[in-house]
């Protein structure tokens, strides 16, 4: 219990750096692209698709073969050494023709494993349907599946894998950043403080140059300067970030994630449970000697009743933050569990100054 509200005391304390502008913003249209793609994987020790079960397997071999001059129309094909995958990639901003990116394969057919096996060249389009790229090479898959008459294991996902710079890009993204004279930057998380903060930084680099928008978008003016300088002189600057004080509660698994700026109102706290266990057991009853009576086997019920008497109420003061709340709830002995209870119930009294996130 105490490792858990460690973590919550280290994240009360007061940030005394900035982050750099970089960090938490982006710029305008300077951004990846994702490509995605269809191929055939071969050279799989029998665990490719079943060409039966997957007929876009069997056809896509019967075009690829008959490219190169070899036509099986009509035949009766077998093989288990070959699956359809689709193949994605994430195409950088700036790339240029001839650079290489990362590629991740994943079967789509009943394809056992993929391990071992070869992607044959296959194009990656983006969304216009144009091809920026094409992909080809050996794959690598961290996991594995073995199996035997009576028992199988299974680690990870041997379906999936990647290709270390497996990508080659054909087409480049037309984008002239030192033709512009005036660029946005996207806070991704909005606020009016942070925004004004970064406007400010800014400014004191390069006055009269920022100019906040609105909570989530500062636009920045080069004057005359070229914007691939200037946003290499200011994405390193570092800033104050703001935020709203926001409690995340995710009830699955019992996880709770507090900002630093919480507040309370003056509020009491008693938390307790009645907790009932009800054990059986069974005893057996045996006759007297040389009687007529039969061996028989009796329940035995044992119930016990918790109905947290040990339990303390703390009282927090106006103003309280987070430390003084994580020490109080630590007081009280609660679990996780009970915190996400606690909570919504001090949000639903009105002394929790905080939004509450509940995913």
């Amino acid at each position: 219990m105490a490792g858990i509200f460690a973590l919550f005391f280290a994240m009360s304390a007061p940030a005394v750096a900035g982050s750099r502008i970089k960090d938490i913003a982006d710029f305008e249209n300077i951004r990846t692209n994702q490509l995605v793609g269809y191929g055939l994987v071969v050279g799989l020790a029998g665990t490719g698709d079943k060409i039966r079960n997957a007929p876009f397997t069997e056809e896509s071999m019967q075009g690829m073969l008959e490219r190169m001059g070899i036509n099986i129309r009509g035949a009766d094909m077998k093989v288990q050494n070959v699956a359809a995958v689709a193949v994605t990639a994430t195409m950088p901003a700036f790339a240029r023709s001839g650079s290489r990116v990362d590629v991740l394969v994943s079967a789509i057919g009943d394809a056992s494993s993929l391990q071992g096996g070869m992607l044959l060249v296959s194009s990656l389009r983006g969304l216009d349907g144009e091809v920026y790229a094409v992909a080809q090479g050996p794959i690598a898959v961290s996991g594995f599946k073995a199996q035997g008459a009576g028992a199988s294991i299974t680690r990870g996902v041997s379906t999936h894998g990647h290709i270390a710079e497996g990508g080659i890009i054909e087409r480049e993204v037309a984008f002239q950043l030192n033709s512009m004279n005036v660029l946005k930057l996207a806070l991704r998380n909005p606020d009016f403080t942070t925004a004004r903060h970064v406007a400010e930084a800014i400014n004191r680099v390069v006055p009269n140059s920022a100019e906040m928008i609105d909570p989530g978008t500062v636009q920045i003016k080069s004057n005359g300067e070229a914007m691939a300088q200037l946003l290499s002189r200011i994405e390193n600057l570092e800033v104050q970030v703001d935020q709203l004080a926001r409690v995340v509660i995710d009830e699955s698994s019992g996880t709770i994630v507090m900002g630093q700026d919480i507040r309370i109102s003056p509020v009491a706290i008693a938390q307790g449970a009645l907790t009932i266990t009800v054990s059986e057991n069974s005893v057996v009853s045996q006759p007297n000697p040389l009687s007529d009576g039969e061996t028989t086997v009796l329940p035995a019920t044992q119930i016990t009743v918790d109905d947290g008497q040990g339990k303390k109420l703390a009282v927090f003061d106006q103003g309280d933050s987070l430390r003084s709340l994580v020490r109080g709830l630590n007081a009280l002995g609660v679990s996780p569990r009970d915190l996400i209870t606690i909570f919504q119930s001090i949000k639903a009294a009105g002394a929790l100054q905080a939004e509450v996130v509940v995913q």
